[in-house]
């Protein structure tokens, strides 16, 4: 019996999907963290790999690749084969990035195809001991009285940059960005005593915060931290209308299968139940989500267009 080729291609359309799904993965998987070890993005990415690889029996090499505010890695992952094999760990910084930069060489809501929203939470404001800091109003009386003289550390276009621009404009002071690649160093050398505050993600600054090395002053979240209870929000400081939380997901090269894309969200969706994971973010002041594509992308479509209007109205650049 002869099977027209008409036939065989509408077969193969329809078969196609669950075989690539079947298929995959037979091999080593690249998760792209644009940012240095340590920070924020590389914890949750680590996190989470690991159970990526116990659930899908392949390994998830966790590759970091910073430079360029984050966007770096993430054009890498954008221009990468769309086979499954190279994903990315991003979020807001990125999404801040769309409109910060002048040039960025990738477009986050059609180069890059969102899979999973990973966690939430905010930022932690902190300072080095010996500054004589002990609240919001602490520090921006200081920052008065020495206009242009306390210096933070950020990486570019990072949601903890913009953290500290939004507090400067609210309350009308001057603190000096110090840019760094990746959160990492700058917890070093606030730590070292080479910065005088920072804005940092729960999950890079808490290690240090709880060692008694870093002074928290307040969380940038619209309520309190259950990490951190007994430390206020910026809002309760008495900077009115000032909330900053950021979030993180996992993508794929736009292009990728959508067989691929279902069962990465599927597997990431259940680890991020797991007790292990669920303790382990809420220690570190994250809260997890499993959010799939189509909501998160119109998270990350909605977040790209409300960084714009703020980096408009404060005037930020990070080059």
């Amino acid at each position: 019996m002869r099977i027209s080729a008409a036939v065989l291609i509408a077969f193969s359309f329809v078969a196609g999907p669950p075989a690539v799904a079947q298929e995959y993965p037979n091999r080593a998987i690249r998760m792209i963290v644009p940012f240095s070890p340590g920070g924020s993005t590389d914890i949750l990415a680590r996190i989470f790999g690991q159970k990526l690889h116990e659930r899908m029996g392949q390994p998830v090499v966790v590759e970091n690749r910073a430079g360029g505010g984050g966007h770096i890695g993430a054009d890498f992952v954008a221009k990468a084969p769309p086979d499954g094999y190279t994903l990315l760990t991003a979020g807001i910084p990125q999404a801040i990035g769309m409109s910060l930069f002048k040039k960025v060489p990738y477009n986050m809501a059609k180069d890059l195809a969102p899979i999973t929203l990973l966690a939430t939470f905010p930022s932690v404001i902190a300072v080095h001991p010996s500054l004589p800091v002990r609240t919001v109003k602490d520090l921006i009386a200081l920052a008065k009285a020495r206009p242009g003289e306390l210096n933070f550390g950020a990486n570019p276009g990072s949601p903890n940059h913009l953290a500290m621009e939004l507090l400067n404009v609210l309350s009308k002071v001057k603190t000096v960005h110090i840019p760094y690649k990746g959160a990492g160093p700058v917890v070093i050398d606030l730590v070292a005593g080479h910065l005088h505050v920072a804005s940092m993600g729960l999950p890079s600054a808490m290690a240090m915060v709880q060692a008694g090395k870093l002074r928290p002053i307040a969380v940038t979240s619209a309520t309190r931290s259950p990490a951190l209870p007994d430390v206020p929000t910026v809002q309760e400081s008495g900077v009115a209308g000032y909330e900053v939380t950021s979030w993180y997901g996992v993508f794929a090269p736009s292009g990728t299968a959508g067989a691929i894309i279902g069962r990465l969200h599927s597997e990431l969706a259940v680890s991020l139940k797991a007790p292990d994971v669920t303790q382990r973010f809420s220690t570190l002041g994250a809260e997890a989500s499993g959010k799939g594509p189509e909501d998160f992308g119109r998270l990350v479509r909605e977040e790209i267009s409300k960084w714009a209007d703020v980096v408009k109205a404060s005037g930020a650049t990070a080059e």
